[in-house]
């Protein structure tokens, strides 16, 4: 059982599994998307790449080629969340600011990392399992923590 709106763009050969929600996303050429992910609008996902289940890719999100998401991996892209305006009223898309985050190509991503808004992680870069990445990610850094920290280079 899959859900994959009308406006999702599909590459070649891209693998789907079960228990997705995909809508108004563009996933590359040869990429994997595991069980349990969802994938908001305008999300771009490249070639190559592998979405390990229970993830979440809101809104804002690209994803360049060659990247691999592990386990439960949660993006965010809104500094301040909030359910209702000063007013009270519900917010809409109006509401608030999408702030826009990339994953460089080649870059990994451990199972269970937590993405703050609007962060870059760099070409190559990889980040350690359970990490709360705060703060952009240089290419071939290693990093880790809460905050995640530069701990090492990929060689």
């Amino acid at each position: 059982m899959k859900n994959i709106a009308p406006d999702v763009k599909l590459g070649d050969n891209v693998k789907i599994y079960d228990f997705t929600n995909l809508y108004g996303c563009s996933i590359g050429n040869n990429s994997k998307i595991g069980t349990f992910v969802e994938v908001q609008k305008g999300v771009v996902i490249g070639d190559r790449c592998k979405i390990s289940s229970h993830s979440f890719l809101c809104e804002g999100i690209t994803i360049e080629d060659n990247v691999f998401i592990g386990h439960h991996v949660v993006f965010t892209n809104d500094m301040y969340p909030r359910a209702t305006t000063k007013g009270g009223e519900i917010k809409t898309d109006n509401d608030w600011k999408v702030l826009y985050t990339t994953v460089k190509r080649g870059a990994s991503i451990g199972s269970g990392v937590t993405i703050l808004p609007g962060i870059n992680i760099g070409e190559n870069a990889m980040v350690g399992a359970g990490s709360v990445v705060t703060r952009d990610v240089p290419q071939n850094a290693i990093v880790v923590g809460n905050p995640a920290k530069v701990v090492g280079q990929v060689e």
